[in-house]
Order: C-alpha cells, then sequence, then structure tokens
C-alpha cells in the first residue's frame, strides 16, 4: 500500500518500535505528501495484531474534510468499502461498522469519547495526526491520552508531526521515562521556485482583509494557471475572501474551473474537489489552510500565498474572543509551497514582499495560549484535572485566560467552587456546542420548541455576519441543528431543560436567534449610546461599533466581535461582526443576574476644585437603564473621596499652608524614617480616611489643609517638628528668615535629595562663620546670599570660603550700584544689618 511513497522507508523502523511492548509510543516526522496519513494506520494495525490484541485504531485529523478524505483514500488503497474496515466519525456524519479496523475522527470527537468513558473500549491504538498544528482538542487529547496509559499499559500511542518538532512530542509520550522513538521520512525532493509578488496596498484593514489585496491574489492565481500545466491552489484566511477571489476569476481565467475548499461545503462538495472527481481541465482551488497539510489536493504544481491566517484569539481587556486574521508562520507557508511540488517541479508565490519574509513567526502559536478556552477548562474539569493540574499538556493554559474560561463556567453553573465539573457541566460536555451556547439551547427549548431552538443554536455556532436573524442556515448548520433536536430528545437532557427553563421563568417576545444569542452571552447584550451613535455598550463593560447593517436598533445581542482599528472600529477599536437585534425586555430577561444599582458617589476633579455627586442608579451590568441625583452623605462622601484618591493619588491637593508643611515633613521622612510618616501623594491618598476624618458632605471638598495633615504626626517626636526642621531661622541681622524646603513630590521623582534654601540678603549675614544646619545637624542648608534689590549673588553652602574669596569680587561689583547699603572691605567684623547706610548732613 505505501510502495513507491516516501513514507514507505519509515514502516520498518515504526514496526519495531511498535513491537517492543504492547503500549508502546512513536513519533513519526514526515513532510506533507509524504503518505503518511495512509501508509502508518495499517502498519499500526499490524502491530496491534502482532501483540494478539483486540480493537480498532482510531485517527485523529484537525478537520472534518481532512478526516473523510484520508478514510475514503485509504479504502480506496485497500479496496474495501468505506465504513467496513476502514471507516470515519466527525460531528455529524459517521460511517463505520462492527468490523471496522480503521477509524478516522477528529480530536473533538476522540474527546467526547474519552469524556463519555475514559477507559476507550474498543480501541487498541491512537494515532494523532498533525500535532504540530497546536490545535487545542489535539492537545488535550494528547495530554489525556498520556494520562489514559497510566492505567491501560496495552494502549499503543503513534503521534505524527510534519514537522521538526517531533523531540518535544516524543518526550510527552515517554515509555518508562525514555522519549519515545522518532521515526523520520523524507519527502521526495522536487525543484521548487518561491517567487515574491507583494500588492501595492495593505493586506489588512479595518474590516478584515482588502478587496484590493485580494484582487492582487486573483490575478496572480489567473497569471499562474496560464503559464502552470497542473492545477492553481490559492491559500485565502476564510471563506468571505474565498468567496470574492472566485469571483474575479470568473473574469480573468473564464476557461479554468474555480472550486471552493473550506470547512462549511458540504462532505460531497469537499470530497469532489479532494477525489478530483468530475474533472473538467485545468483548476484553480482557492482553499482555506485545510490544504496546508491536513490533505492532499491532486493535480497541483503551482501555489499562490496570501501568507495570512485565521484563527481564535482571546482579548481580555476587551472580554471579546473569535477569529483574528494575522500573518501565518514561517513553517505554515513552507507547507502551503510544498504542495507545488509534490508531484513535480512547482511554483509558489507568496503574496508578501521577500523582506517580510524573516519577519514572520517561526511556527504557528499554539491555540492554548491564545483562543477562548471556556469549553477546554469544562473538558479538563470533566476529566478530573481542574485546570489541567497534573496533565502533561504541550503547553500549559495561560492562568488569566484559564480564570476567565473557569468564572464563565462558573456563572453558567457547569463547575463548582473547587473548579469540579457539575451534573450540569458534564451535560454540557456531551453537547455540540460551546457551554454558553448549550446552556442557552437548554433553556430555549421550553419556550421555543427543539426544533425552533436546536434551528437557533446551530445557527449561532455558524455565526454568520451581519443580522443573525436574516441569515439563511447552510447545510452545514441545517445538518447541526437536526441532530441537535435530536439530543434534546433524550431523557437526561428533557430533564436538565426543564429544571434549568423553570429557574429562569418565561421569557419575553424575542425572535428565536435573538433570545438563543442573548442567554448565551448576555455579558454581550449591547445598547446604542445614543440614537446618532454607531457605538453600543455591553452589559459587561466594552463598546462596539456596529456595521451600517447592524445600526438603528437600540439594543442588540452580540454573537460576535473582534478587534477593528481605525474608522470601522470606533474609539473602542473593536466591530461588532455578528448579532442579533434585541430588546431592553429581553435584555433585562437574560442578564438579570447582572441587574444592580443603588447610590453611587464620586469625586470629580481634584480636591479644592472638583465636586462630589451622588446619583441612585439603576444598572444592568454597566449599561446604565435609569438614574437621579441624590445629595451625599457624609459617609458617603468620605468613602467617595477615599476611592478616588486611591485610585488617582494626583487628586489630592493641599493649601499652600499644608504644602509647606508637607515639604518639612518629606524631608524628616527622608532622612529619619519612621516614625515620621511618608507624605507623598501616593502615601497621602492611602491614609485618606485618617488625613480627612471629621469631614462633612460638602460638595466642593477643600484641599487638604494643614491642621487636617498634622493629624498624621507622631507623638511625642511631633513636640520636636520645629526643632527639627523650623519654619523660619535667625540671621546674625535679628531676621528669621523663612526656609524653603524642597518640594517632595519632585524630590520623590529625581531620587535627589535636595537641600532646604535660605534667601536672605548678604548684608543680614555679617559676621556668620558656620552654614546654619537642621535635623540635629544633618543637613547642612543651602545659603542664596541675595542683593538689596533680592536678586541672588551667590549660592553657597561654605559661608567662611565665601566670605574669604568670593565676597571681594561681590563687593567689587556691587557696591556702586546699591551706594547706600553697607559693602566693608571685613565682613566678619561690620554689623550685620537690614537697613540702608545714612546719609551725612
Amino acid at each position: 500500500m505505501a510502495r513507491g511513497l516516501p513514507i514507505a522507508a519509515a514502516l520498518g523502523p515504526l514496526a519495531e518500535a511498535l513491537g517492543r511492548s504492547p503500549g508502546a509510543a512513536a513519533v513519526v516526522q514526515a513532510p506533507p505528501g509524504t503518505g503518511k496519513t495512509t501508509a502508518v494506520p495499517p502498519a499500526v494495525a499490524a502491530a496491534v495484531a502482532a501483540h494478539g490484541a483486540a480493537g480498532r485504531v482510531l485517527v485523529t485529523a484537525p478537520r472534518r474534510v481532512a478526516v473523510r478524505a484520508a478514510a475514503r483514500r485509504l479504502a480506496d488503497l485497500a479496496g474495501v468499502r468505506l465504513g467496513g474496515p476502514v471507516g470515519y466519525a466527525v460531528r455529524g456524519d459517521v460511517r463505520v461498522g462492527p468490523d471496522t479496523v480503521v477509524e478516522f475522527a477528529t480530536p473533538g470527537v476522540l474527546l467526547r469519547r474519552l469524556l463519555a468513558d475514559p477507559e476507550l473500549p474498543g480501541v487498541a491504538a491512537v494515532v494523532l495526526d498533525e500535532v504540530h498544528e497546536r490545535d487545542l482538542d489535539t492537545d488535550l487529547a494528547l495530554a489525556m491520552l498520556r494520562d489514559l496509559r497510566d492505567l491501560r499499559e496495552d494502549l499503543i500511542l503513534v503521534a505524527m508531526s510534519a514537522t521538526v518538532d517531533a523531540e518535544r512530542f516524543a518526550a510527552l509520550l515517554d515509555v518508562d521515562g525514555a522519549p519515545a522513538p522518532v521515526i523520520a521520512a523524507a519527502a521526495t525532493a522536487h525543484p521548487l521556485e518561491i517567487r515574491y509578488r507583494p500588492h501595492t496596498g495593505p493586506r489588512l484593514g479595518p474590516r478584515g482583509v482588502e478587496r484590493g489585496f485580494l484582487d492582487h491574489a486573483a490575478a496572480q492565481a489567473a497569471a499562474l494557471a496560464a503559464e502552470t500545466a497542473g492545477d492553481v491552489l490559492v491559500f485565502l484566511p476564510g471563506v468571505r475572501e474565498i468567496d470574492h477571489v472566485r469571483a474575479r476569476l470568473a473574469a480573468l481565467a473564464p476557461e479554468a474551473e474555480t472550486l471552493p475548499l473550506h470547512g462549511r461545503l458540504d462532505a460531497a462538495e469537499q470530497d469532489r474537489v479532494v477525489a478530483g472527481r468530475d474533472r473538467r481541465g485545468r483548476r484553480i482551488i482557492v482553499a482555506t489552510a485545510v490544504a496546508e497539510s491536513s490533505i492532499t489536493v491532486p493535480g497541483v504544481r503551482a501555489v499562490v500565498d496570501a501568507c495570512l491566517d485565521r484563527g481564535p484569539r482571546l482579548d481580555l481587556a476587551r472580554g471579546m474572543s473569535g477569529l483574528v486574521t494575522v500573518s501565518c508562520a514561517r513553517s505554515s507557508a513552507e507547507q502551503r509551497a510544498g504542495r507545488a511540488a509534490r508531484l513535480g517541479p512547482g511554483v509558489a508565490v507568496r503574496l508578501i514582499a521577500e523582506a517580510e519574509w524573516p519577519q514572520l513567526d517561526a511556527w504557528p502559536a499554539p491555540q492554548i495560549a491564545v483562543a477562548e478556552l471556556t469549553r477546554a477548562m469544562l473538558d479538563l474539569a470533566v476529566w478530573g484535572t481542574p485546570g489541567g493540574a497534573g496533565l502533561r499538556l504541550p503547553d500549559p493554559p495561560p492562568a488569566a485566560h484559564a480564570a476567565a474560561a473557569n468564572a464563565t463556567l462558573a456563572a453558567l453553573g457547569a463547575v463548582d467552587g473547587a473548579g469540579h465539573a457539575t451534573g450540569l457541566g458534564r451535560l454540557l460536555a456531551r453537547l455540540p456546542v460551546d457551554p454558553a451556547a448549550g446552556r442557552a439551547l437548554l433553556i430555549a427549548a421550553g419556550p421555543l420548541g427543539a426544533r425552533r431552538a436546536a434551528a437557533a443554536t446551530a445557527l449561532l455556532a455558524e455565526a454568520p455576519a451581519g443580522d443573525l436573524t436574516r441569515a439563511r442556515p447552510g447545510e452545514t448548520a441545517r445538518r447541526e441543528a437536526r441532530r441537535l433536536e435530536r439530543l434534546l430528545g433524550r431523557g437526561d437532557v428533557v430533564a436538565a431543560a426543564g429544571d434549568l427553563a423553570r429557574d429562569a421563568g418565561d421569557p419575553p417576545e424575542a425572535d428565536p436567534v435573538a433570545l438563543v444569542t442573548a442567554l448565551a452571552r448576555p455579558e454581550r447584550i449591547a445598547r446604542r449610546r445614543d440614537a446618532a451613535s454607531a457605538e453600543y455598550l455591553t452589559v459587561g463593560g466594552t463598546a462596539a461599533t456596529a456595521p451600517p447593517e447592524l445600526r438603528g436598533h437600540d439594543w442588540l445581542a452580540i454573537a460576535e466581535v473582534t478587534r477593528a482599528p481605525g474608522a470601522a472600529g470606533g474609539r473602542a477599536g473593536a466591530l461588532i461582526r455578528a448579532a442579533a437585534p434585541a430588546s431592553r425586555e429581553l435584555a433585562e430577561y437574560t442578564a438579570a443576574a447582572r441587574r444592580g444599582g443603588g447610590r453611587e458617589v464620586r469625586l470629580t476633579g481634584p480636591l479644592g476644585a472638583g465636586r462630589i455627586s451622588a446619583r441612585e442608579v439603576d444598572r444592568l451590568g454597566a449599561i446604565e437603564l435609569a438614574a437621579r441625583p441624590v445629595p451625599p452623605t457624609a459617609a458617603e462622601a468620605a468613602a467617595a473621596l477615599a476611592r478616588a484618591l486611591a485610585a488617582d493619588p494626583a487628586l489630592l491637593r493641599c493649601t499652600p499652608a499644608a504644602e509647606a508643611l508637607r515639604a518639612r515633613l518629606a524631608l524628616l521622612h527622608r532622612e529619619l524614617g519612621d516614625p515620621w510618616p511618608a507624605v507623598d501623594r501616593g502615601s497621602l491618598a492611602a491614609r485618606a480616611g485618617t488625613l480627612l476624618a471629621g469631614r462633612g458632605a460638602e460638595t466642593a471638598p477643600a484641599a487638604v489643609s494643614a491642621e487636617e495633615l498634622r493629624r498624621l504626626l507622631p507623638w511625642p517626636d511631633a513636640t520636636r517638628l520645629e526643632e527639627l526642621v523650623p519654619e523660619r531661622i535667625r540671621v546674625p541681622s535679628g531676621s528669621r528668615v523663612r526656609l524653603d524646603y524642597p518640594d517632595p513630590d519632585q524630590a520623590a521623582e529625581t531620587g535627589r535629595g535636595a537641600q532646604p534654601v535660605l534667601a536672605v540678603k548678604l548684608q543680614e549675614c555679617f559676621g556668620l562663620a558656620e552654614t546654619p544646619r537642621i535635623l540635629d545637624g544633618r543637613v547642612p542648608v543651602l545659603l542664596h546670599l541675595l542683593s538689596p534689590a533680592g536678586r541672588p549673588l551667590a549660592v553657597t553652602a561654605d559661608l567662611r570660603s565665601f566670605w574669604d574669596g568670593t565676597y571681594a569680587g561681590v563687593r567689587a561689583e556691587m557696591r556702586g550700584r546699591y551706594p547706600r547699603h553697607p559693602w566693608p572691605e571685613d565682613p566678619w567684623t561690620a554689623p550685620a544689618t537690614a537697613r540702608t547706610t545714612r546719609r551725612r548732613r
């Protein structure tokens, strides 16, 4: 069966590795096109038989189209009926029988079986294909299977990877502490020409992939079709882009048959492309990443790669999750290009500049690191390892993502306080939709009936862009709806649905899709800012802009929202992609748990210039339904001040007298530390309760006074305040001159210990030899010696040196300018004075 294929050379070493003992493991590393997907499963089945074991070989691939294509290809090669010795199982489509030996399935199907019966009865070996793609379900299945092997020592595990990351998986599948053997196979090397053809404009814009870039992709595909003997395979990130390029190719390459290939096609359409049936000459296949490594499209000799990828991303800051288009990884682009050289010399055109190539990530990000994890956390909880604790996952889930997912599950009632699955959680884990949509389905089944609830839930899972109430479900959604309707007839599901519906109460009149969407995502119910606005605020507190087709409704139940810079995303940088028009009544029904209100008191502006306002508010999460002003109480005002200052210490302002005292205290704290308090704004804000104790409920709170600041002084040390940091210093003239202490905030910012300054007229200091010092002599004062007009003449911290040196120059320059003031030759013996020299008559 593998004769002539590159993988054939690896089958002997693989049989040897798996033949060592029941429960053996191996990693097969082979590029796309080597034949591993169809050659390795029979080899594993032979190893199972050699051990005298019974049970089938279960082979996973990340996509349904790949599962069906691999099963059909293996059945054809083996000359057996599909559904007999070779079968497959994907969601809503199962073709297996009692004599099935090799069964292909998606990782999601494998997870559901593991959670239903953790011993995986009837399965002797599992082959996980395309583990390098780091699909979330594949990562979870790998970890659970590794966990299961501790109980089932006869279970054979094989991981297959198309990249050089095989050693990582070999370590995860260790046997008795030793890494699993890596069996490598090389692809047949045909010449491959790489061309770079960037578009003159941007690839991505506010609404996704730019139309101009898609037109460029179509032009490149048409040009390749004209010069290439074989088929052309075009890689684009999604269905919308595929439809646009196919429409352009109808005009640019009318002689070629243009076919789509993506996960939303029905099985017959997918199989037609993959099997190459009903060919009508040269073909241009416009595909998503489904054709990257999971399946082989026959006849391809040229590839056009947009170098884009679309995958799930979680934006914790905005509370959004959805599909996001980004540049693909280099490893993905290399696999795509390799599709052109599988049968012979090929050409791959990358629609980026060659200089951009090194800037691409080397590997795609694991889904567990970037995706929304609610379903994954539920699966882990049902498995008995909340959060993945104790499981050997290829990468651990990010703590913040896991916490957000567990909070969602707790709100759904799917996990308990310790993170373990509840009865409802175990039921939701068995439903083929995400947990929130599953709970919505159960609640809606009562008032809507099973058929309408199932249809609305299936459409929500498909999430077509725009107004969901006007969307027509595709064949995939219709098939899924029939499956969900059958599930709603099961006894345990009927009982759970009845309990949830009774707890929820009767819903208001609403479109079925709007009801299910609002029940599934109550935090995403949104109200328009105002009648002229395109921006909506959600119950969860995030804002998003509606596209033109969704504007005009006061309320929306949002199914999907995505990041969008520029005008499309508005101020919030987020765009509503899919939603259903809703109503206030529907919002209040589905988000009842988030209904709250009461008195809201807040400070607006800094002390001394701001105001305290109070309102009685009725809220639905972050959405304000109604409000009326009320006078604040003294306790409310104090609490509002404390909250505002804790959030923004810059709001704390002091009177001039308090600022002067704060500067003295700051120097004390800097030089002596405790018990003298820190008086930077952050420290004062943290002690606002003590600082502002006794204030009333004034609407315009005054700045902090010196008397209030003195409340922080330690006792009995406070009695030495004037002694340690005097407000004024007596100079030889008899004057008491104010000391200027350094600004505490500037000192904190610069980290420098600035000195206090004594600005005094020079004539008042005659005879003063020692520079004044404070803080028990620790800190010298910096003298600013002034002219009779108050202008600086000298700055010194060493008076003795000044009198003996610099003074003579100052005297020579100033005596003619200020003749009525004394400028003695000997400043040591001259009397200090604040007065002018009297004129003689």
